[in-house]
């Protein structure tokens, strides 16, 4: 060959080369283009956008949580307060009463007398006026009890360091001259003073006598 015909086979060889490659390239699946920076950011942004989401509904249900929670305290506290209310009318009802039942006639638990008979002197004159005066015999054993107490039934009994007198201990004793000038020495008059004044501060004799056991005095 020819020195001219060898270099134009070697120029066909390169052209035909060329196209080759060209049609090779044009027939392979290109790679998958690296990310850009551009979209490295966005994506990081939508990672913290959703981060930001699922913190917000964590707020949101804790929210709601606390809310129902205060809500049920609440209720919780109003319903126990009515409670105490209720208990404290209860408390108050119940003090009423038992103040009532001090302030009342008074059972008696003692030996009751079968009559006055069974009584002597200044007693027996004390029971028949605690009959008269509207009592029964169960309220003058309370009496018994309650005069025994003060005076032993001695219508001269005197309290020097009170000025108290007489059966009753009428304090002072002039007191019981509202039913009788001889109130010094007539066990009747000061009887009936004395019936009187338990009448009008305790209802009855038992209610004097509860008095005096609890607190010394009537």
């Amino acid at each position: 060959m020819t020195r001219i015909a060898i270099r134009g086979a070697s120029v066909a060889l390169l052209l035909a080369g060329l196209a080759g490659g060209v049609y090779v390239g044009q027939q392979r699946p290109a790679d998958d283009p690296a990310p850009s920076a551009a979209q490295a950011e966005i994506a990081d942004m939508q990672l913290l956008k959703d981060r930001q989401n699922e913190h917000a509904a964590a707020r949101a249900r804790q929210t709601v949580a606390e809310n129902a929670a205060q809500q049920k305290a609440t209720e919780v506290a109003r319903t126990a307060a009515a409670h105490a209310k209720d208990l404290d009318k209860s408390v108050a009802k119940a003090k009423q009463a038992a103040a009532a039942a001090a302030a009342g006639p008074v059972a008696f638990a003692g030996p009751i007398p079968k009559s006055c008979n069974e009584f002597s002197g200044s007693r027996a004159i004390g029971c028949a006026l605690t009959l008269q005066a509207g009592f029964g015999l169960d309220q003058f054993a309370c009496l018994n009890k309650l005069w025994a107490k003060e005076s032993g039934w001695n219508y001269r009994a005197e309290n020097r360091s009170s000025g108290a007198y007489g059966i009753p201990q009428s304090l002072p004793g002039s007191k019981m001259a509202a039913f009788g000038d001889d109130w010094k020495t007539n066990p009747a008059t000061q009887i009936k003073w004395g019936l009187d004044y338990i009448k009008k501060r305790y209802d009855t004799p038992c209610g004097a006598w509860q008095h005096s056991e609890k607190y010394n005095n009537y």
